[in-house]
């Protein structure tokens, strides 16, 4: 298909369900009354909900017109940086939603619930073996809150040691999450810069590395799309003054089955089940992030633990130096139970394909953009790649203009000015999950768009033109929103 995926199509308006009901309508039918009624209690009537009278093809039609105003990874490419939202194999849903596993009440007790207590003991296991760390918790429920549990976990290992520490250091190329999640723990957010490379240089954080220092939040691969290849150096720098090495493992699916973060100084790290593992990112939840712990910390982890007695599970409270519970009941089962799917279905060899695939994807696209855009750190890159619009500043075209245009050739934007560390970024991530023949288009698209910028600027920064919504006043929709219509 040589045309672009961007078209008008037919996009139909939709009126809210109140102006299209009328008295009478009903979308079901009730058998004839073969008993006599029972006059219900004035006393117990009120205001009943102002719910329109509708027929079935009123709400079919009305919720179907509204679900193609929607654009996802089920509809096309979605290159959203950071976030990684790849299509994700559907039969990891149908294995959460068997009856056996979506009925089962967290109250239940365990005689009663072996089989999701297996899983979740399996599930610690396969998560500690991909890691390379020793113990695992699955009950944080999304990745700040695993940043949370891992800098409490931190906290409490130093406590025990009878250290007071008051600082942690924070590269620049972390997650934003990172400095608040240290800070909600007492400690002091130290940044560092990242080098000309784009990654820490063991210099640096020899420089302001202490013993009022807890440890460091890195953030591997960082947010610029780079592997920090001094971690080793840097973890040894940081254990000799008595502190912690904490990864934000959020980027894992470019390392997935190749980098082992037990083995090059990591002592505590959180995962996004919900990027990585199956369960669709973004929407607002519900994610999972486990916690990995190296073993002296593992006394530490949230209780109740699922622990193995025989052949028999159960949970436990039996740790005495624990941080304690950090949410209801033992975690989102049903996003655990996707990613246990679909780490079987996919095995130890496809996983590692699965990474190697997505750091191809982002590096076959560097490579055909560099040049047309400009890239500020012009080597390999991981699963994700930063470009800026330093080259089409000149035309009076921004990153947002670019981002506005893709929309119109049929591509969600990627994610704009992040990370902070690159002026006007571009951040792309295509995931494992595209063809060439997809990634092809989108590089097309964007050749196009840097081609328009400097040829008939007005198509971007007008843009979006052919998609039903034109260019919205971000700030006033983020501040004002309009919810009906």
């Amino acid at each position: 298909m040589k045309e672009t995926l961007g078209t008008t199509g037919l996009v139909l308006n939709e009126p809210l369900l109140w102006e299209k009901g009328k008295k009478g309508r009903t979308g079901f039918s009730l058998p004839r009354r073969d008993v006599d009624p029972a006059p219900v209690d004035e006393a117990l009537l009120g205001e009943g909900p102002d719910f329109p009278d509708l027929s079935e093809v009123d709400v079919v039609r009305h919720y179907t017109r509204l679900s193609t105003w929607n654009f996802g990874v089920d509809t096309g490419m979605y290159p959203l940086g950071s976030c990684t939202m790849k299509y994700n194999p559907k039969t990891n849903e149908r294995q959460a939603r068997l009856p056996g596993l979506a009925g089962a009440h967290p109250l239940l007790p365990p005689e009663l619930s072996q089989g999701v207590l297996q899983l979740m003991f399996e599930m610690e296991q396969f998560l500690a073996e991909i890691t390379g760390m020793d113990a695992v918790t699955l009950q944080p429920a999304a990745g700040a809150h695993g940043e949370l549990t891992g800098m409490l976990v931190m906290h409490a290992y130093h406590e025990s040691k009878g250290h007071r520490p008051t600082k942690i250091i924070v590269p620049d190329t972390a997650h934003g999450t990172n400095p608040s999640s240290a800070a909600l723990c007492g400690y002091r957010p130290v940044p560092v810069a990242s080098n000309d490379q784009g990654v820490l240089s063991p210099e640096s954080v020899s420089e302001i590395m202490d013993e009022h220092t807890a440890g460091i939040m890195v953030t591997n691969p960082n947010t610029l799309g780079l592997f920090e290849e001094n971690i080793r150096a840097i973890a040894e720098i940081v254990h000799a003054k008595g502190g912690l090495v904490y990864c934000d493992g959020a980027n894992l699916n470019a390392v997935m089955g190749i980098v082992k973060m037990g083995e090059i100084g990591i002592d505590v790290m959180h995962l996004n089940l919900h990027k990585t593992f199956s369960t669709p990112h973004g929407g607002g939840g519900p994610g999972s992030g486990p916690v990995a712990v190296k073993a002296p910390l593992e006394p530490f982890l949230p209780v109740p633990r699922v622990i193995r007695e025989g052949d028999e599970f159960r949970l436990s409270y039996d740790f005495p130096r624990s941080i304690g519970k950090v949410q209801a009941f033992f975690g989102n089962v049903g996003v655990i139970i996707k990613a246990y799917s679909y780490i079987l279905s996919m095995g130890p060899e496809n996983l590692k394909k699965a990474s190697q695939l997505a750091v191809l994807n982002a590096n076959y696209i560097m490579e055909r953009l560099k040049g047309i855009f400009h890239l500020p750190y012009d080597r390999p890159c991981m699963h994700e790649c930063v470009f800026s619009d330093k080259n089409q500043k000149g035309h009076k075209v921004t990153t947002l203009d670019i981002a506005k245009r893709l929309m119109d050739y049929g591509f969600h934007p990627p994610t704009v000015y992040f990370p902070l560390v690159v002026d006007g970024a571009i951040m792309i991530e295509p995931t494992e999950t595209e063809c060439k023949e997809d990634l092809d288009r989108f590089i097309e698209a964007m050749t196009s768009i840097a081609r328009e910028a400097e040829e008939n600027r007005e198509l971007l920064t007008n843009a979006p033109a052919r998609p039903r919504m034109r260019r919205l006043d971000e700030t006033a929709a983020a501040r004002k929103p309009c919810l009906v219509g």
